[in-house]
């Protein structure tokens, strides 16, 4: 599908059906493009991710797997408040399964965000908080490079309005909330509070 002219708006259905059919990647995806996203107008927070691992891929499902289950006990939210897109908003940094590495899943494909961000969050007018989980969104959204993930989450509240910098909740970072206990005693409550706040003065 291409896109619109300058002159003429491009609807969010529009987008989305250039998001499904897009194949940028596709050589570099041994699963195959499957662009796994959800997105409302609506939304006031938006969760950006790394990228889909294998059982997020072939349900479509975002954050259907075991670190989905901690991020919604971080945010005190269950399954049915999480994917309502009216108020939550998920949109990773790479759209498709970029395949295994060495140790663990391949980083994000580096041509999706700056490609597709963009225009997708033009359709988020009532955005007001964005989870930046992981060292790859909140590189290409703080731009503040020479900080590690650490030095990041510690000091959120020095974070740009409207961001709040997360570890990624893969239990593979167990031993990182272990070593950084001051993460769910500080920042965790504090986000839960602020999405709560959020989710209920959303607008009808």
């Amino acid at each position: 599908m291409k896109k619109p002219s300058a002159c003429t708006p491009e609807t969010l259905s529009q987008l989305l059906q250039r998001i499904a059919a897009c194949r940028v990647c596709e050589k570099h995806l041994p699963l195959g493009p499957r662009p796994v996203l959800r997105i409302s107008p609506s939304a006031r927070i938006l969760v950006v991710g790394q990228a889909p691992g294998t059982r997020v891929h072939a349900s479509g499902i975002p954050w259907d797997d075991p670190s989905g289950d901690r991020l919604r006990r971080w945010l005190g939210l269950d399954k049915d408040a999480f994917y309502d897109t009216r108020q939550v908003a998920i949109v990773p940094m790479g759209l498709c399964y970029p395949g295994k590495g060495k140790s663990g899943d391949l980083p994000p494909r580096p041509e999706c965000a700056p490609l597709w961000h963009p225009p997708l969050l033009k359709h988020l007018p009532r955005r007001e908080l964005t989870l930046l989980i992981g060292q790859y969104a909140q590189k290409y959204y703080l731009q503040d490079n020479h900080k590690t993930l650490t030095a990041r989450v510690r000091d959120w509240r020095n974070a740009p309005d409207g961001f709040l910098p997360l570890p990624h909740p893969s239990p593979r970072n167990t031993l990182w909330l272990r070593r950084n206990p001051w993460f769910e005693a500080e920042v965790v409550p504090a986000m839960c509070q602020r999405v709560h706040d959020l989710l209920k003065n959303k607008p009808v």
